[in-house]
This record gives structure tokens, C-alpha cells and sequence, in this order.
């Protein structure tokens, strides 16, 4: 019989042991699912920040391009070139 008590507390000593264990990894696991949110959100703020940025750099350069003072008209025009191109298609798809 007293074999027996023994199991049974070696078999809840092993059992509350494992609980325990659970519990731990559960918490953990909330901790990581809150670090990788936390991430992604910033993960996307910094692409929308990158592509906003981007954007706001092409605008420059088609601003500095079509500037009269630049010394090379060669590149302004083919940027004008470009973007009359690019009316144009929009009129096009705007007429079908």
C-alpha cells in the first residue's frame, strides 16, 4: 500500500510539475504573439513610411529634371517625353 502512495504522489508531483510547466509556456507564448504584433505593426508603418518617402523622392527628381536649371535639358526632355507618354495612355484607357 504504501508503494502505492508513493506512485500516486510521484504521479501528482509529476503532474503539477507539468501544469506548471504549461502555464509557463502559455504565458510565453502570449509574450511572443504580443512582440510579433507589436513588430508587423511597426514592420508596416515603416514600409508606408518607405513607400511614402519614395514617392516624395520621384517627385523631386521630376521636379529637379524639369527644373531649367539643370544642365543636362537632354534628361528633361526625355522625362517630359515620359510623362505625356503616360497622359496619354491614361486618355486612351479613360476613352474605352
Amino acid at each position: 500500500m504504501s508503494n502505492t502512495l508513493e506512485a500516486i504522489h510521484l504521479l501528482q508531483d509529476k503532474l503539477e510539475n507539468l501544469l506548471s510547466n504549461y502555464e509557463f509556456l502559455k504565458n510565453e507564448n502570449d509574450v511572443l504573439l504580443q512582440n510579433t504584433n507589436r513588430l508587423q505593426h511597426k514592420l508596416l508603418e515603416k514600409e508606408q513610411l518607405l513607400a511614402t518617402q519614395k514617392k516624395e523622392y520621384d517627385l523631386l527628381k521630376i521636379a529637379k529634371t524639369i527644373d531649367g536649371r539643370s544642365t543636362n535639358t537632354r534628361d528633361t526632355k526625355l522625362k517630359i517625353n515620359a510623362l505625356i507618354r503616360e497622359i496619354d495612355r491614361c486618355i486612351i484607357q479613360l476613352q474605352e
